[in-house]
């Protein structure tokens, strides 16, 4: 019988397609990884990859055996984990990707509550604007919008994320009021630029009753970070359409000002993505049913809609 140890090393270095990562994911180093790999080779008697100075490639035996042992190998770690939790209890490092801004703001102050009630659980938390592979880089929960579904990753909605169109009160001052979506053509536009596709793209502005207006900003500065974009409109430097976890507690202090009030771009969900596995680790468990019923429970997910 292998040792779950070598079969980890094929398993983290087939996701990863190095030795280096794969190491870094396990807290080894390439060499013992490495030799992990060739041992089960030796074992088994065939060849699991195909070497080279550059790449690390699966052979035919190899993603045979990556089928078969893939999905029963997190299974295996779950059960082992939550057998070896504190008293029976959640227990073990947590590690989460969160959107910066969303996480710091309404998910960061949540911590306490969550520590209090599972004080054996310990937060690894990354900051970072980023679609991480929740498998391959060992996550065991992500928070953020527009991630695209691997296979294996399911989500729960924490809120909608709306856009509102916004400026700095000084900047206000310099031109007449806007009373049309069409109007906001005429000013000075801080403008995003996604990191995926490279395009500046229009918005599609909307009201709960259903009207709908294209706007298409005149760019004065192109950003592609959405709290770069935030603070260009807080220096007065025009007008931008600013996401609800951004711009509300600026709202808040008078800092910005929203323009059409009832108008808004919903982009999609702030959502919890985690492994859709049967046997989830108590730990990541404990997280996602927190976080969905704090959610809830305090309505966060209606103070950052714009359309009420």
């Amino acid at each position: 019988m292998e040792a779950l140890s070598t079969i980890e090393s094929f398993v983290r270095s087939a996701e990863s397609g190095s030795f280096s990562a794969a190491a870094r994911r396990m807290g080894l180093t390439p060499a013992a990884v490495s030799k992990n790999v060739a041992k089960l080779e030796a074992n088994l008697g065939v060849r699991l990859f195909q070497r080279s100075t550059r790449s690390l490639a699966l052979t035919e035996a190899g993603e045979r055996l990556l089928s078969d042992v893939g999905s029963g190998l997190a299974t295996l770690q779950a059960a082992m984990s939550n057998l070896a939790s504190s008293g029976g209890l959640p227990a073990g490092t947590l590690k989460v990707s969160l959107a910066p801004a969303f996480g710091r703001d309404y998910v960061l102050p949540l911590l306490t509550d969550f520590l209090e009630k599972f004080p054996a659980v310990v937060p690894d938390w990354h900051f970072e604007n980023r679609q991480v592979d929740l498998i391959g880089e060992g996550f065991d929960a992500a928070i953020g919008g527009g991630i695209e579904l691997a296979p294996g990753v399911v989500a729960r909605e924490l809120s909608r994320l709306h856009l509102i169109p916004v400026a700095a009160p000084a900047y206000l001052t310099k031109h007449p009021p806007i009373r049309s979506p069409q109007a906001l053509a005429s000013l000075d536009g801080v403008v995003w630029r996604s990191p995926q596709t490279g395009r500046v793209r229009p918005w599609l502005l909307q009201k709960r009753d259903g009207q709908q207006a294209t706007v298409e900003l005149k760019p004065r500065v192109t950003m592609n970070d959405p709290e770069a974009l935030c603070r260009g409109v807080l220096m007065g430097l025009g007008v931008g359409l600013v996401g609800m976890p951004h711009a509300l507690p600026h709202l808040h202090s008078g800092a910005l000002v929203r323009l059409l009030p009832r108008w808004y771009s919903d982009v999609g969900a702030v959502s919890l993505y985690y492994a859709g596995t049967k046997l989830l680790p108590a730990k990541t468990r404990a997280f996602v049913d927190f976080m969905v019923g704090a959610f809830r429970m305090q309505d966060l997910a209606g103070t950052l809609r714009a359309d009420r």
